[in-house]
């Protein structure tokens, strides 16, 4: 595992929140609540069933940009991985792109004859292309590794072939950016509507990070334990 983390084991998990609120969000789809005191990051963890490994990579990696690369991911833990990711579609689509359609319908103050009905027509489409991408995640993806930790391989299906669309799906945000910024409909709520336009942009830059997290820890842990499941009397490590 790289060296380089800025957040260690020793820290107080409270001075992290204190550095970067934006971490608040990590906690919680690793399934931590605030009211942990003065305890440790490690201490934290381990009260909540988390591997403290994985959580720093993902908090140094969003807070500081520690690649990702660089982490061994033979010592990722993969129940706490995918806790993460399985968490974090549901805040993305039960909590943060619903908000922002509604933020959006007030802000554009919307109307079928103008600009706003293609903003809100552009945004649906684009919230139905992440729900079916991450529905197919959690129907297959996940359902696949679930069967991987249980010691069962598909012969059928590999990490590898696993083809996501990640770049398209964080495109789409940029073209609905753009179309609100140019195209601006007449009588909106400025302030309404720059409040929904701050949250796309939050929200794209939280889907880049959910991205990476996805293609450069879970998709490697995914693929060495493939490697050990495949190879005759190699097993899972303990």
């Amino acid at each position: 595992m790289t060296t380089n983390f800025i957040y260690t084991p020793d820290d107080r998990m409270v001075s992290l929140i204190a550095d970067n609120y934006s971490l608040i969000q990590v906690m919680s789809r690793f399934g931590i609540k605030v009211g942990f005191g003065d305890k440790t990051v490690e201490e934290v963890c381990r009260e909540n069933d988390v591997d403290c490994t994985t959580f720093l990579a993902v908090v140094n990696f969003v807070s500081h940009s520690i690649p990702l690369s660089d982490i061994d991911t033979e010592v990722i833990s993969i129940p706490s991985i995918l806790q993460y990711l399985r968490q974090s579609h549901i805040y993305f689509l039960e909590y943060s792109l619903p908000e922002i359609r509604r933020k959006l319908i007030e802000g554009i103050r919307f109307r079928t004859t103008d600009i706003s009905f293609l903003i809100l027509k552009f945004f649906d489409e684009y919230m139905h292309e992440v729900r079916t991408h991450m529905e197919y995640e959690e129907k297959h993806v996940f359902e696949y590794v679930r069967h991987l930790l249980d010691g069962r391989m598909n012969p059928d299906f590999k990490i590898s072939t696993y083809s996501d669309h990640h770049e398209e799906v964080a495109s789409k945000l940029k073209e609905l950016k753009t179309l609100i910024i140019r195209y601006c409909p007449e009588g909106a709520d400025a302030n309404l509507l720059n409040t929904a336009l701050y949250e796309i942009y939050r929200c794209e830059e939280e889907l880049q990070n959910h991205c990476q997290v996805e293609d450069l820890l879970f998709v490697p842990a995914i693929e060495h334990l493939e490697k050990q499941l495949d190879t005759p009397g190699e097993g899972l490590a303990g």
